[in-house]
């Protein structure tokens, strides 16, 4: 356990806790948990121990918000695993030129793409409202693999941060899906691709497993927590905290690109 203040693994509790409940309605829970760390972490702590201990904390969330969903929503777990292989297998491309490669130039388009989103929401109000009716087609299923898996899963290993929001509006749009249930499938996805990477972390020796634990069982209650209100609440519910994660994603990279 590193040296922090019991008022400081408070904090990082309560941070692991609604990361936990943000991440299982919409995705985005690492855009709390993670700064939390970095900030929580004594000064000359290495940011990689922030990114290995936030995987392993992350993992453990996740994980309870699909199994959550998987018992209660409509999820086809086959798709999603095929999607998530993909993912884990972009995610491995990405973090791999990640290192050679600057990301500060990807941001702005970022930004730009979240808007239009946002914008898109807005003004679609009936976008994963429900369900398209009839099964989904072949075609559809590999456009998922390719967009959801391959293609945010590279930029999961390359920028990351909304990353489960993406694969929520990715899933929502290519498979015609709810957004109840495009969030149940991506925490499927999402749990491939936190796999992947807390496996790196772990080898690298950079997780704080201790704090991990401990943070842990707050995501752990916050995720499913998360579940069980987005079932209830409905795709209505899960369209606003969308839209306000979006844009505190763009809040968020505004902020690291010309203020920090």
């Amino acid at each position: 356990m590193p040296d922090i203040s019991l008022t400081t693994l408070a904090v990082l509790c309560l941070a692991a806790l609604a990361a936990g409940w943000i991440d299982a309605v919409v995705g985005g829970g690492g855009l709390l948990l993670l700064p939390a760390l970095l900030l929580g972490l004594p000064a000359n702590t290495p940011a990689a121990y922030a990114l290995g201990t936030n995987k392993a904390v992350a993992i453990v969330g996740t994980t309870g918000a699909a199994v959550t969903y998987a018992r209660k929503a409509p999820v086809d777990v086959r798709t999603a695993v095929r999607i998530g292989l993909a993912a884990l297998a972009g995610s491995s491309g990405g973090a791999f030129l990640a290192a050679g490669m600057s990301t500060e130039v990807l941001k702005p388009v970022i930004m730009v793409v979240l808007l239009g989103v946002g914008a898109f929401v807005i003004l679609r109000p009936a976008f994963g409202t429900a369900p398209a009716p009839g099964p989904v087609t072949r075609r559809r299923v590999l456009a998922a693999i390719g967009l959801a898996g391959l293609g945010i899963g590279f930029y999961d290993g390359l920028v990351g941060p909304g990353t489960g929001t993406f694969l929520v509006l990715a899933l929502t749009a290519v498979l015609h899906l709810d957004l109840v249930t495009a969030s149940a499938t991506a925490k499927i996805v999402n749990c491939c691709t936190n796999a992947g990477a807390l496996a790196t972390f772990a080898w690298q020796g950079t997780v704080l497993w201790q704090l991990a634990a401990l943070m842990a069982v707050f995501n752990l209650a916050g995720g499913t927590l998360g579940a069980h209100t987005a079932l209830k609440k409905g795709s209505g519910f899960v369209r606003v905290v969308l839209l306000t994660v979006v844009f505190a994603l763009v809040a968020n990279l505004a902020y690291e690109q010309w203020l920090a």
